[in-house]
């Protein structure tokens, strides 16, 4: 197995954390502290950096610092209306492609997501949900769908977390889940597109209360080091 260079171990820690929530939009990541907490070099932690702005991460400002992305509202509807577009073409092909391994994990997602809605637990549901789609793209049998889906999904990924805690919307996506499911395993390609591409297009709608969130959960995250 290849060694993984020092860069790429911090870049990709620093992508979880971002894609995790644990460094906000707007937040400033400090490349010292960085380097103290991951026990490496400067070099490394701005080579894992630039490979984050590459990706769309993260922002590198000259003379200001690096920041993890922060979208507009109107780049972020422009990126889920994408994201719709991949999500229903990807259920479409699934509907036609996956086979009966797939089609049972992607059961057992559903019921995770079940599980973690009824408990109320945004997190657990944060997991399960990545699960599910991840299971639709996969059976896409498409590898250049996936691989585009999921980068998109990386950017996006922080904003679609933080909706969660909207109220009543892990309860609405888990029904667009289901319809998303039944349509995949029906072989309903037509079904599967417009669940899939809707179950994305009504966090377009909700903007208003993803902005509201996001604004009381992140706090002074503008000027944190995360």
């Amino acid at each position: 197995m290849a060694k993984v260079s020092e860069s790429q171990r911090v870049r990709d820690a620093l992508e979880n954390a971002i894609v995790d929530g644990h460094h906000l939009p707007g937040a400033k990541l400090d490349p010292a502290a960085l380097a103290s907490a991951f026990g490496c070099s400067r070099t490394p932690i701005r080579e894992a950096l630039q490979a984050l702005e590459r990706s769309g991460l993260v922002q590198i400002r000259p003379k200001q610092g690096t920041y993890v992305t922060e979208l507009s509202i109107t780049e972020l509807a422009e990126r889920f209306e994408v994201m719709a577009e991949l999500e229903g073409m990807a259920a479409r092909l699934a509907s036609r492609r996956i086979d009966a391994l797939a089609l049972q994990q992607l059961r057992e997602a559903l019921s995770e997501c079940e599980e973690y809605a009824h408990a109320a637990d945004p997190d657990g549901y944060y997991y399960a949900n990545a699960r599910f789609h991840g299971i639709v793209y996969d059976s896409s049998g498409n590898e250049y769908l996936r691989q585009q889906a999921w980068a998109l999904k990386r950017i996006l990924q922080p904003y679609r977390r933080l909706q969660l805690r909207v109220p009543d919307r892990m309860r609405r996506s888990l029904a667009e889940h289901q319809q998303i499911a039944e349509a995949v395993a029906n072989g309903d390609a037509t079904g599967a597109e417009r669940a899939a591409r809707e179950h994305v297009l009504v966090q377009v709608k909700e903007f208003s209360q993803l902005v509201s969130t996001w604004r009381r959960l992140s706090g002074g995250a503008h000027s944190a080091s995360g």
